[in-house]
């Protein structure tokens, strides 16, 4: 049986709960309470206004078939594969890795020292071919409306519009 998967990194994550069944718990904040506490200008413990909850993770279906210790070695195996795909990544690109006493020193509200500039695109899709054709389709829709406008505001009220869209607002005449 492989080692346990690198479950020392710090932060969030359920490798514990689905390899080792360790309860996933934490606190959730009621930050409505919170709020309302600082308007009243009332100070406030760190804990005062929050509930302690645990999750509870199922496994996947498509592994129903297995045993439980079966299902959690699945669960070790996947972490060590992904382990292992970055880590050979990393010796490709010449990155190293930081571990966890490098990420813990990490302050989690600075920017990153370099982010790609690029704008989001308008649609994400699996392929750059579906990407275009969702382009090319949200172009059509758009031609077509805006011509189904134009015979609308000029006075022509059987102007037939795209599916899934509503004309535009005719402007306010009184009387």
């Amino acid at each position: 049986m492989p080692p346990e998967p690198s479950s020392e990194w710090p932060g969030v994550h359920s490798i514990r709960a689905l390899s080792e069944d360790e309860p996933l718990e934490g606190y959730w904040f009621d930050r409505t309470q919170e709020y309302a506490a600082r308007r009243r200008g009332k100070e406030h413990e760190r804990l005062e206004f929050a509930s302690p909850y645990s999750v509870t993770l199922s496994l996947l279906p498509c592994w129903a078939h297995l045993s439980p210790e079966q299902q959690k070695a699945r669960v070790t195996d996947v972490v060590h594969e992904i382990e292992e795909e970055v880590t050979r990544k990393r010796t490709e690109t010449g990155k190293p890795t930081p571990g966890p006493d490098a990420i813990r020193r990490q302050n989690p509200h600075e920017q990153p020292q370099m982010s790609k500039k690029s704008p989001a695109p308008l649609f994400h899709a699996v392929t750059l071919r579906v990407r275009k054709e969702l382009y090319a389709a949200y172009a059509g829709f758009l031609a077509a409306f805006r011509e189904a406008a134009e015979k609308w505001r000029s006075g022509d009220r059987g102007a037939i519009f795209p599916a899934g869209c509503f004309p535009p607002a005719l402007s306010f005449m009184e009387g």
